[in-house]
């Protein structure tokens, strides 16, 4: 099979990746193989390629946004899913199931849970695996390119939307306006919810106003009301000042990011007093996924991609990181 493989992480701009070419997987115990039909580009692939995330498996696959072709089954004892189905493979491939924070329900904190693209090897390659019980049912009325993003991005949009506690009818600043925030203003916007957009790329405003966004401006200019919510999708510490400081009493920030540049010092009175919180986000659990994956198949979701051959995975991701689209890349073998 055709792949790409992380070299020696460093700049997109040094080639980082490599193609090769090499046996298709063999599954281990509990796991499903599956032929990969389409696979996003998401942030976090161009943060384990570049090095900004700690080496977990040298020389890993990318890419964890996965729609694929269930292609054998004979690994696994019990797994609801049958040769010829379309499944999603996701970020979260593992969690040890008795920790304290499994047993409450919050796998995402596991400190032995693994990730595709990461632990184990992802979807910049024709073939994959993984564990059947971390493979998730997709909903239906999208094809693959639509449902890649869905898979990252929007589950880990879903639960950023969660930790940044938007009331009901509330206002929403969205900070960076990329492949989560583009679907994660659209459940906002479904809920009844006012969301101004802050971002720097022309084609990025340009895409939160046709989605109905009340404001969009650059990222540093203030929104023209007081936000009860905000969150920071671009991985720029230096919009956290800006985005506390735009929030009224008692709102909350939500980080959503695997990785972030420092933050600067922050300024009690303007930023923090009145009990505005600032809050990080961790992965996501599978119930997450699941109901993120439901509300997507009650609401059909405006899913902005740009397909790119899995030839040019290093493309799409040098594309990505110099914001030379909007919405979402999506690798298609």
């Amino acid at each position: 099979m055709r792949a790409w493989r992380v070299g020696s992480a460093g700049s997109i701009d040094r080639s980082p990746l490599g193609a090769c070419h090499e046996p298709v997987p063999e599954p281990g115990p509990g796991e499903l193989l599956a032929r990969v039909l389409a696979c996003g580009v998401c942030r976090t692939d161009l943060h384990v390629v570049e090095g900004d995330l700690p080496v977990h498996r040298r020389h890993v696959v990318p890419g964890h946004e996965i729609v694929a072709e269930v292609l054998d089954t004979d690994h696994t004892d019990h797994t609801g899913f049958a040769v010829g189905d379309r499944i999603g493979i996701p970020w979260l491939r593992h969690t040890c199931g008795i920790c304290e924070f499994c047993r409450r329900g919050a796998e995402n904190l596991c400190p032995g849970s693994r990730y595709t693209g990461w632990d184990a090897d992802g979807g910049y390659a024709e073939y994959t695996t993984v564990p059947a019980e971390f493979a998730l049912p997709l909903p239906t009325g999208y094809d693959d390119r639509e449902l890649a993003p869905l898979l990252c991005a929007g589950i880990i949009g879903y639960r950023a939307l969660g930790r940044a506690a938007l009331p009901d009818g509330g206002v929403l600043g969205i900070y960076g306006f990329g492949g989560s925030a583009h679907l994660t203003a659209q459940v906002a916007l479904a809920r009844g919810a006012r969301v101004h957009v802050m971002t720097r790329g022309t084609a990025a405003r340009e895409l939160a106003a046709a989605l109905g966004v009340s404001s969009v401006q650059r990222a540093t200019d203030p929104p023209p009301e007081q936000l009860d919510s905000a969150i920071l999708f671009a991985p720029v510490g230096e919009l956290v000042p800006h985005a506390l400081e735009a929030l009224g009493a008692g709102g909350t920030l939500a980080l959503a990011g695997i990785h972030l540049t420092d933050i600067p010092p922050l300024n009690y009175q303007r930023h923090l007093f009145r009990e505005r919180q600032l809050r990080s986000v961790t992965s996501n659990t599978r119930v997450d996924a699941r109901e993120f994956l439901a509300f997507a198949q009650e609401h059909r979701l405006r899913v902005t991609t740009h397909p790119y051959s899995l030839d040019r995975a290093d493309r799409a991701l040098s594309d990505l990181s110099h914001g030379r689209f909007d919405g979402a890349a999506v690798l298609v073998p």
